[in-house]
């Protein structure tokens, strides 16, 4: 179905590892605590590494209305059922075969997957987020799940105001959410709680990254940045410092939030315009400046979102404990023994998320073809042994 030239930037697949990168590092806190004493900056830049979820939404909600609004001017008009079917072959397959494969693990490993049946409901319905907005989280390994049902939450929403609004009517629906987004924000900081109040997985707080997204691709029209490599590197700086003064002067971060009402909002207005910098710093890169080992990297973050934190529970819970006393590498530092471990995390996770691609989830990125009008290559996977840029 899909005649036209691909609509295809490998530096926006590079910005998804990254985002992945930071994600990881916030994770490996859960399973390698990090004295905030001893190591003030590994502990700051683990928080923060929370915030690489929203720029998985920006980068998301600025692609698909990308690719709808191209949709749109080349056949006419914004097919909704060839949208929801495409979504439905690239998200649900890999989704429900990890969160009902740690279901079933639960039961021989405890602490690996959901045992609530109600939560077991909403995961399926793709309101999972909310269940541990007012029931807490559910386990390790299936927690990173709850973004997926943010951006399905998204994903039923987009076609339908692109195919019955256009683009003056995304603007303004954009506009109301980033309105209700920060009213969240607010609520949130005029009843603040001990411990984790709910706030990281409210859709309403996260809305606000979609919106963004959905601006800049309404606002660019299929215009790239051509700045230089030297505003680039500047932008990927300052959206850190952005993240870390959200965290450390106005106290927003996902865990134990304690932002004043005014610190709430300003602190979220750094970590939004630190996701549009990190976007706005990678887009526009030259194809040929972007290895492809680490755009492919970038096409297979879904796998590697999915698997990283079930494989820091075998290693870090499971494995370690066993392992390491009776190996010749006892006497090595700890924290040594973790960074080794860290690694070895890291290359599992690859490993994993590649045979993830090759072989599960490729087969239906195929049947999308059948219902894709502008094509994002994401439907071939290269060898990895043709990845190295030369």
């Amino acid at each position: 179905m899909a005649s036209e030239a691909p609509y295809y930037r490998p530096e926006l697949d590079a910005l998804r590892f990254f985002a992945f990168l930071c994600v990881f590092a916030f994770h490996r806190m859960d399973y390698v605590p990090t004295n905030a004493v001893r190591h003030p900056w590994a502990f700051r830049i683990g928080t923060v590494g929370a915030f690489g979820v929203p720029v998985f939404f920006l980068l998301s909600a600025f692609l698909i209305t990308e690719l709808l609004l191209r949709e749109r001017e080349r056949t006419g008009r914004v097919h909704v059922k060839a949208f929801y079917v495409r979504r439905i072959l690239r998200i649900w397959p890999l989704y429900f075969a990890a969160f009902y494969g740690l279901v079933l693990l639960e039961r021989v490993m405890p602490g690996v997957g959901a045992r609530d049946p109600r939560s077991w409901l909403a995961f399926t319905f793709f309101s999972g987020n909310w269940w541990i907005t007012f029931h807490g989280w559910i386990a390790g390994s299936a927690d990173p799940l709850w973004s997926i049902s943010v951006e399905e939450q998204f994903y039923l929403l987009i076609p339908l105001i692109a195919a019955w609004g256009g683009r003056r009517v995304l603007v303004v629906v954009s506009g109301l959410l980033l309105i209700a987004s920060y009213a969240t924000v607010l609520w949130y900081g005029l009843h603040p709680v001990h411990g984790d109040n709910g706030e990281w997985t409210n859709s309403l707080v996260h809305f606000q990254f979609f919106c963004a997204g959905t601006l800049l691709a309404l606002g660019l029209r299929g215009r790239l940045p051509r700045w230089g490599a030297a505003w680039r590197i500047a932008a990927f700086a300052l959206g850190f410092v952005c993240w870390l003064t959200a965290m450390m002067r106005f106290g927003v971060q996902s865990w134990e939030p304690h932002a004043t009402p005014v610190g709430a909002v300003l602190g979220w207005v750094l970590v939004l315009a630190a996701t549009v910098l990190f976007f706005t710093g990678a887009l526009g890169v030259r194809p040929e400046h972007v290895p492809r080992w680490l755009a492919y990297l970038g096409r297979i973050s879904y796998g590697l979102y999915i698997v990283h934190s079930f494989v820091f529970f075998l290693l870090f819970q499971k494995l370690a404990p066993l392992l390491i006393p009776r190996t010749a590498f006892a006497h090595i530092a700890a924290e040594l023994r973790e960074w080794l471990g860290t690694c070895a995390v890291l290359a599992v996770s690859i490993g994993l998320a590649h045979l993830s691609f090759r072989y599960f989830e490729q087969p239906f990125l195929r049947l999308k073809k059948r219902f894709t009008f502008v094509p994002a290559r994401e439907e071939v996977a290269p060898e990895l042994s043709s990845l190295v840029v030369k």
